[in-house]
């Protein structure tokens, strides 16, 4: 396979400090990358660059790891346009708009489903999504959720298990015969195809017993837990993620010092969501807080169609900036590094040799513009894999 310099970059992100400016991003400037097939071969200043049997130019443009969206829900069908009109109009958010989406994915073919994954997908690669992770969720019975995930692992080996999204309505009257039936029935028919499992510990959807059960049986059966923690109050999620050694607990929206203790003194990365606050009109969660207390920290989208209906990751980074605390260059990492972290992953995230080469390009002299210029389509070109793809 030829191998493709990359040159005429004007400012690189790395995540590796041992390159340029040595900070967390390793910054370099006047800068070029060599890939071969899949992988980055060499990356360093352009004065410097070996010769490759193809040259691309980057046209000054500023180039930083494709983005890692590490939490996602995108097997679904139907639309809950009349939820979010409502509750922009003073409708609190709750768990219970689910059940919305899982009559709607109940009754769509695979055919429907997989194409509204593939649109969404297209849409995220536009803006520099190079891997994604995604769920069930929305069919809360075994026939459903282990077609989600046969659909889900066609597109990504980063799926998740989450039968426990809330009580099926099916179970409305016996929660407990739910939790055996996910633990039990729906576990062994998705368990084959997936990565990970998740449960929703909220008010309103599975208490921390109930979340340890699942869990528990999830990493008995070789699915690595994850776990949707602390969203909508204050609760046992984030405790419970540390003790199980979950890869990341998401939201983290509602944190006591004990929980942030935890997070920072544990392998736990903490997945922070800033869709979901902004669609739902929620309080923010506190990165600065994370951050200085040491805890590793990812940015995600949540793609929903109930509570964050977006797959833009530069959207979410300019509201980290702008609303939760954080620096332009922490933002930049955790939605890219971070979200490696957030998946255990070393191979993607960073601009590194022997990494995976993705790359997105930005019209843009610095990686400081996804927050300066908010909502503006900087994203001009997608390497994934060694390929260019968008």
């Amino acid at each position: 396979m030829p191998t493709t310099l990359i040159t005429n970059i004007t400012s690189l992100v790395t995540n590796d400090p041992e390159q340029g400016d040595g900070t967390p991003l390793g910054l370099l400037t006047d800068a070029a990358v060599v890939l071969d097939g899949e992988t980055i071969a060499w990356v360093g200043p352009a004065a410097k660059a070996p010769s490759a049997d193809e040259t691309h130019d980057a046209q000054g443009r500023a180039a930083i790891p494709g983005f890692v969206d590490s939490h996602s829900h995108l097997v679904f069908a139907g639309d809950r346009t009349q939820e979010f009109n409502a509750r922009m109009s003073g409708r609190a958010y709750s768990a219970g708009g689910i059940r919305t989406t899982v009559a709607a994915t109940r009754a769509a073919t695979d055919e429907a489903l997989e194409a509204n994954l593939t649109h969404y997908l297209a849409e995220a690669l536009r803006q520099g999504t190079t891997t994604f992770e995604t769920k069930s969720g929305y069919g809360l019975n075994t026939e459903d959720e282990s077609r989600a995930l046969r659909i889900a692992a066609r597109h990504t080996d980063e799926v998740t298990f989450l039968g426990a999204h809330i009580v099926s309505p099916d179970y409305a009257e016996d929660p407990a015969a739910y939790v055996d039936l996910v633990t039990g029935e729906m576990l062994e028919a998705c368990a084959p195809h997936a990565r990970w499992i998740d449960v929703f510990c909220e008010k309103g959807a599975f208490d921390g017993d109930q979340a340890r059960a699942i869990l528990t049986a999830g990493k008995a059966k070789g699915l690595h837990p994850r776990i949707h923690a602390n969203q909508l109050s204050y609760g046992p999620g984030v405790q419970l993620a540390v003790e199980l050694d979950a890869a990341s607990a998401d939201h983290c929206t509602h944190l006591t010092d004990a929980d942030v203790d935890a997070l920072a003194n544990g392998n736990t990365v903490a997945t922070l969501l800033p869709g979901a606050e902004f669609s739902t009109r929620a309080e923010w969660p506190d990165a600065r807080r994370l951050l200085d207390a040491g805890a590793t920290v990812a940015l995600s989208t949540d793609c929903n169609p109930g509570s964050s209906f977006t797959s833009s990751v530069p959207f979410c980074i300019a509201l980290a900036v702008r609303d939760m605390g954080m620096t332009p260059d922490e933002a930049i990492w955790s939605a890219t590094a971070g979200g490696a972290a957030a998946l255990r992953r070393d191979d993607i995230g960073r601009i590194t040799v022997g990494a995976r080469a993705d790359l997105a390009f930005l019209d843009a002299p610095s990686h400081v513009h996804l927050a300066y210029r908010p909502g503006v389509p900087l994203v001009g070109e997608v390497w994934r894999r060694g390929a260019r793809v968008a």
